[in-house]
């Protein structure tokens, strides 16, 4: 691999990636804000509790808080990724017949493709699908959070009872959540693939702030509110995505000039891209959804091994330190396709290798952030010692496995999923997280006996698999798919 290729002058492509990329970092940046705020906020209520409980007990009431906040957002986050998935994969779509509506200048191209169609067609299915998984999710989570937070909580764990009620407390308050997170989520990802990107930014700030100042009333009693605690977390991260919701929905059905989709578009006949959405989008959501259930059996593992509270720790932490780099997947998927759409493959490849460069580059910045500045963070919160030993295993392993995890993320969620390449992703993602990683690291815990750091090393060995492979199917080119609008299959059908 030729390392010119990485890393080449194309000043126009650079600023296309850092117009794209910045709104949706900075979005990022927000949304690991407002899980932040959670995690900080609980971690000090041993601050509020020691005149009444002194200081070794409020800090175990504090560790539990955030324990139990983890768990009850680690099964949340199985809903986040599956419309993560449904977003990205609608977003495949929306890219590419964008980019084809540009290319043909807003007029119907003469293979009698229809784009602007199309691209309505792909959000209205889209967001029929994301309220579908969220009357799941709520349902589940009204009949069985009990049973739910069961299967994070060790049995051994002497605060086992402390930390279910308080889980449960905190999934049922975030019930009605699922509905307005879901909604909010997939519009943001397909405004973005038409340019949208700055108005979700805006709204996601104006939402960190409704939730810290939520969060501040409800977790600790102030300013009249009851003292909630976790509840009151929960309660707060609810009143901050209604109105994240309502703002990206109203701009989408009434403002919006560019998809120009509105609410009767909901309802339109989508039969023409039925069989082209499932074929590009479903894998998506399969494969995001498998990747789902894997974290979320990563922090199964995590908990029951007792590193529940330090987990909740570091991945905030991870979250914060790839900000950047979750805006270049999702830029690299939105360029990809919109460079496909005008029918230039040469320049797509050219692309391909320049992306893998910046993951490379933003992993290595990512992981001298997570080393320099671990202990600082890990010394911000009020748990027990031991969890923040562990918390210091945990951030070093992180600062390894996060130069791989940002060069595979922006390939496998960016470019070649851009390119059309989801069945093959959807394959390769899970058969390196299910068949090596989980149960390597799974012997290292429960069998082995490891150190939390190579516990968390083989837990992600998947990342380190996946960079290699990316390399490989990068340059064979067999990612880049050919993507049709539906409508020769519509009019065939009307003939027949």
């Amino acid at each position: 691999m030729c390392i010119m290729k990485l890393f080449q002058k194309d000043s126009n492509f650079y600023k296309k990636v850092i117009v794209l990329a910045l709104p949706i970092a900075l979005q990022s940046l927000i949304t690991v804000g407002v899980n932040m705020l959670d995690t900080i906020m609980l971690g000090r209520i041993g601050d509020e509790l020691t005149a009444e409980l002194g200081t070794e007990a409020s800090k175990i009431a504090s560790s539990n808080s955030v324990s139990a906040a983890a768990f009850a957002n680690s099964f949340i986050s199985i809903y986040h990724i599956l419309c993560m998935g449904l977003g990205m994969g609608a977003s495949v779509l929306v890219s590419r017949y964008w980019g084809m509506k540009q290319h043909t200048k807003d007029t119907i191209a003469a293979d009698d493709s229809d784009p602007d169609k199309a691209l309505k067609q792909t959000a209205s299915l889209m967001l029929r699908l994301a309220m579908g998984l969220a009357l799941i999710f709520a349902l589940l989570t009204l009949f069985f959070a009990p049973q739910i937070m069961g299967t994070y909580i060790s049995a051994k764990d002497p605060q086992k009872d402390d930390i279910l009620a308080r889980g449960v407390g905190y999934l049922r308050y975030s019930i009605p959540t699922y509905f307005f997170l879901g909604s909010s989520l997939v519009t943001t990802i397909v405004l973005r693939s038409v340019g949208q990107a700055l108005y979700p930014l805006f709204v996601s700030i104006g939402a960190f702030f409704v939730n810290l100042i939520a969060n501040y009333m409800l977790i600790f009693g102030k300013w009249g509110a009851p003292r909630m605690e976790v509840e009151g977390a929960a309660l707060g991260t609810l009143i901050a995505r209604i109105f994240e919701a309502v703002c990206i929905l109203v701009y989408l059905f009434v403002v919006d000039k560019k998809m120009q989709f509105r609410i009767r578009h909901l309802f339109m006949s989508c039969k023409s891209l039925l069989k082209e959405y499932i074929r590009i989008c479903i894998p998506v959501l399969i494969s995001d959804g498998l990747l789902a259930f894997g974290n979320n059996t990563f922090a199964q593992i995590i908990g029951k091994l007792g590193f529940g509270a330090a987990n909740s720790i570091t991945s905030v932490t991870q979250q914060l330190s790839t900000v950047g780099i979750q805006g270049v997947c999702q830029a690299g998927a939105i360029v990809t396709g919109q460079t496909l759409g005008t029918g230039d493959r040469e320049r797509t490849m050219k692309q391909g290798w320049m992306f893998l460069g910046l993951g490379l580059a933003l992993g290595t910045i990512s992981a001298g952030f997570i080393f320099g500045f671990s202990p600082l963070i890990i010394s911000g919160y009020s748990v027990t010692a031991a969890d923040k030993t562990i918390a210091g295993h945990l951030m070093d392993a992180i600062s390894l496995i996060i130069i791989f995890q940002a060069t595979n993320s922006i390939m496998t969620k960016g470019v070649l999923r851009g390119g059309g390449d989801t069945k093959m992703l959807m394959l390769m993602d899970n058969v390196f997280l299910w068949a090596i990683a989980l149960p390597l690291g799974a012997v290292a815990g429960f069998v082995l006996h490891w150190s939390p750091f190579w516990i968390y090393v083989c837990l992600k060995s998947d990342q380190i698999i996946k960079s290699v492979w990316c390399v490989f199917r990068l340059r064979s080119g067999k990612w880049i798919k050919k993507i049709s609008t539906g409508d020769k299959e519509e009019k065939k059908a009307a003939l027949n």
